[in-house]
């Protein structure tokens, strides 16, 4: 297994492109790690620093408490999956799999063990004499796996691995990747643009922002309950969190015709008293029904899409220029009409709330379920 720890790790190129920002991190042996974040927030340089493909220019790297700055990609061992299968169309799944052992000089016997015993760990045994040509997708990529999963290392890299299959095979090949991390407990660093790859896959997620700056680092459930800024409070969840900008006036939200009281959201009224202030709450966080400290809100529906076990309700709160919209889920089976007003709660502990120009969350006590 390998651990692997970073300090003040940055990426300069020589155009001047600041590309990673002062990356700190410690990952423990076996841990499944995913960077997330939207196009240019340098997730992918990570990914090839850790490699050795791109040089460090500042901070230090270490993996097992060594140095490994300057450490050679091949003596680093790691195993890398791109996102292009990158197999040999020439060669069968037998020997696309057995082509790195091949060019070490391993003996035939020993390839052959070990080809064997990966196919079975990934279901490929019966397509071991077939082309690339004839699989699918999703076999495609796991014969990419497997070619780094043969290999016995201690480090394995991910950058997109399923953007090319289509959502029932990245579906399944998330649950087998996973599954494959649990029976080889190898430290995997995964790379995706998709959060709910990352949400359902991963032990940590380290959240990017563009421009190579960390956001946040904890568990899908931290993420998920405990956004530290906006970035990530509309980064992780889908839909996406609803967002109210407004500011503080005897101890209320004002904004978007709302008059919300603060005080179950702040630790201490008097120091948002008078600040511009961001009232957010997840879509699934609402309630139809009346509650005690519940946060009431009218709104117009525009209009709702029937995703089977949920509908999506796009609408708007307040009128003119402080219309603002939100989405909300609902239950099919209560979902109101388009065009009708709605009125719908947020519960004291699934409610936000966000310094505007900081975009860091006010400090609370809030313990969210």
């Amino acid at each position: 297994m390998a651990q692997l720890k970073f300090i003040d790790v940055n990426k300069v190129y020589p155009n001047g492109y600041h590309a990673v920002h002062d990356f700190n991190m410690e990952i423990s042996d076996g841990e499944f790690i995913c960077l997330v974040g939207d196009s240019g927030c340098g997730k992918s340089t990570t990914l090839r620093m850790i490699a050795g493909l791109e040089d460090i220019t500042a901070g230090e790297f270490y993996i097992d408490g060594k140095l490994a700055n300057q450490t050679s990609s091949r003596d680093r061992g790691i195993a890398m999956v791109f996102q292009s299968y990158a197999l040999y169309p020439h060669l069968t799944v037998y020997e696309n799999l057995a082509f790195g052992l091949t060019l070490e000089g391993i003996d035939a016997e020993v390839i052959d063990e070990k080809v064997k015993a990966t196919a079975k760990i990934l279901g490929l045994t019966d397509y071991l004499e077939r082309f690339p040509r004839a699989l699918s997708g999703g076999q495609c990529q796991r014969v990419a796996v497997g070619r780094a999963l043969i290999r016995k290392v201690n480090i394995f890299l991910m950058d997109e691995p399923l953007s090319n299959l289509d959502a029932k095979q990245r579906v399944t090949m998330r649950s087998e990747i996973k599954q494959i991390h649990r029976s080889v407990g190898a430290t995997t660093i995964y790379v995706t643009h998709d959060q709910t790859e990352a949400m359902t896959m991963a032990d940590r997620i380290v959240v990017m922002k563009s421009g190579g700056y960390v956001q946040q680092i904890g568990t899908p459930y931290e993420l998920y309950f405990y956004p530290k800024n906006l970035f990530v409070a509309g980064f992780i969840g889908e839909p996406p969190m609803n967002f109210f900008r407004g500011v503080v006036e005897d101890g209320k939200f004002v904004g978007h015709g709302l008059k919300l009281s603060v005080a179950p959201l702040v630790n201490d009224v008097s120091a948002v008293e008078g600040k511009k202030v961001v009232f957010a709450f997840r879509p699934e966080a609402i309630s139809l029904e009346k509650s005690k400290g519940d946060y009431e809100i009218k709104s117009r529906v525009e209009l709702t899409e029937l995703l089977g076990d949920t509908t999506n309700v796009y609408a708007t709160v307040g009128e003119g220029e402080e219309k603002v919209n939100v989405i909300l889920k609902v239950n099919p089976h209560n979902a109101p009409s388009m065009g009708s007003d709605f009125t719908f709660r947020i519960p004291q502990v699934a409610a936000y709330l966000y310094d505007a120009e900081t975009e860091e969350i006010i400090e609370n006590n809030i313990k969210r379920h």
